[in-house]
């Protein structure tokens, strides 16, 4: 099935929240693909709250370690120099192949030039390679940093990592979502998806003042369900709070 862009499905229209987008998709869904096939992503998710995988994620009121990552040029970001704007907006995704990743960056990119106007920045972080990431980028004329965050090195310190049961490995394959090939390597592992507000460094308080496992985390939204992720409006409502 063709999921439509944010532009393609808006135009002429007014702008629809990401709820309402979700909801499309998941009629498709519902529609085109087979119950048992349905059946197995729920029980994913399923296992994923019954362990409690949210809970044991980084939350509002942590430290979170900087990091440095490439972005879909090659170019390495991190999160240090960011931070020395303002707050970062760090939002973990699965990958390109994901109709529910794609809806969510195509309404962050709509919300993008408002995160900047309040002096933040925002970034994208997946296990997919650079070619992945810069593919994403390009289709979706994405304004802010793709960032490649290879065998979930980063996804891993915030908690968000798990590994894909086999069932569920053997759905993607039959669907041509070759993981090892999309991420680069073997271990079949993704981050569930999250959105995280950083907090910079104080005004005039200098980089030596500032040592690795730092960064304050003012804002959290963790949920293994890969169909429900928080509005742009919420974060930036998180924002204009914390900015205050």
């Amino acid at each position: 099935m063709k999921w439509r862009s944010l532009d393609e499905a808006s135009s002429g229209q007014t702008a629809r929240s990401l709820r309402q987008v979700y909801a499309e998709r998941k009629e498709l869904i519902a529609k085109y693909v087979p119950p048992k096939v349905q059946a197995v992503h729920v029980g994913v998710v399923s296992e994923l709250k019954r362990c409690g995988i949210a809970e044991r994620a980084l939350l509002a009121g942590s430290q979170v370690p900087e990091f440095e990552l490439s972005d879909s040029t090659g170019k390495l970001v991190g999160s240090r120099d960011l931070l020395e704007r303002g707050p970062l907006v760090v939002c973990f995704i699965r990958g390109r192949w994901c109709p529910f990743c794609v809806g969510q960056m195509e309404a962050l990119n709509e919300a993008h030039p408002h995160i900047e106007r309040l002096g933040a920045s925002l970034v994208v972080i997946s296990p997919q390679t650079v070619h992945q990431s810069f593919l994403m980028a390009d289709q979706h004329h994405l304004r802010f940093p793709v960032l490649s965050d290879r065998e979930n090195r980063v996804a891993r310190q915030f908690g968000l990592a798990y590994q894909v049961p086999a069932d569920q490995q053997e759905i993607y394959r039959r669907a041509f979502i070759n993981l090892p090939s999309i991420n680069g390597e073997t271990s079949w592992e993704l981050p569930i998806p999250a959105t995280y507000i950083l907090g910079s460094r104080q005004a005039g308080e200098s980089p030596e003042a500032c040592p690795p496992q730092n960064h304050p985390v003012l804002y959290a939204s963790v949920n293994p369900d890969y169909t429900d992720r928080p509005e742009p409006t919420e974060v930036l409502d998180s924002l204009r709070q914390l900015l205050r």
